[in-house]
């Protein structure tokens, strides 16, 4: 008879270095956050794609490989011509590099969109292994704590104001979702910031 699996305590994990992103794949970590700030060309950069105004967004499907730096031609190819543009795309690019030798993957989602409000509004556990997310301008993610999750009531009750915590922009999380092996049930709780502030914000997803 095999004995009863002990119960793991959910926690989130935070660093000053990309390396603290690997502290997700041990059991009851369901987010790691590289606590990094954007170089002022990043920022720079990403306040002038928001200055345009407009609805911006790339999603593609990246086949990758651990041995090469994967190519994104034309990536949100509507600001090519702002000032920053190559430092970001080597930015996404060292991104996608970085998330591909965390997972093993061999083919990569990409989402990148320009937002104006709030796109999941209400607090929710993604149905994936692992995603990445980044903010590079406006409110991060917002997120719960285990003991604020109230997870069987998250359609009708909303958390205190008080146990929500915020993502900053730049910091890069890795979200682990309900998809990864003997992680059902610990999902992070998370939900699109609210407000009408704009956001540049990168997305990706271990397909295969």
């Amino acid at each position: 008879m095999n004995p009863a699996r002990k119960p793991v305590d959910i926690c989130q994990v935070f660093g000053e270095t990309p390396q603290v992103l690997t502290d997700v794949l041990q059991d009851g970590v369901n987010l790691a956050v590289w606590r990094r700030r954007l170089p002022p060309q990043l920022e720079d950069f990403a306040a002038l794609v928001l200055s345009l105004g407009q609805p911006l967004a790339d999603q593609r499907v990246i086949d990758v490989d651990e041995q090469h730096m994967p190519v994104l031609t034309e990536l949100l190819r509507e600001a090519a011509d702002l000032h920053g543009y190559e430092a970001f795309v080597a930015d996404v690019a060292w991104l996608v590099a970085a998330y591909t030798c965390l997972v093993g993957a061999r083919r990569i989602g990409l989402r990148l969109r320009v937002l104006a409000g709030p796109m999941c509004p209400r607090f929710h556990v993604d149905n994936v292994p692992l995603r990445l997310l980044t903010t590079y301008i406006g409110p991060g993610s917002e997120w719960l704590q285990e003991h604020a999750s109230q997870r069987g009531e998250l359609h009708t009750t909303q958390p205190s104001v008080d146990n929500i915590q915020h993502l900053q922009a730049g910091e890069v999380a890795v979200l682990k979702g309900e998809k990864w092996q003997g992680n059902e049930g610990a999902g992070l709780v998370h939900r699109s910031p609210s407000g009408q502030q704009g956001r540049l914000l990168l997305s990706l997803d271990w397909l295969a």
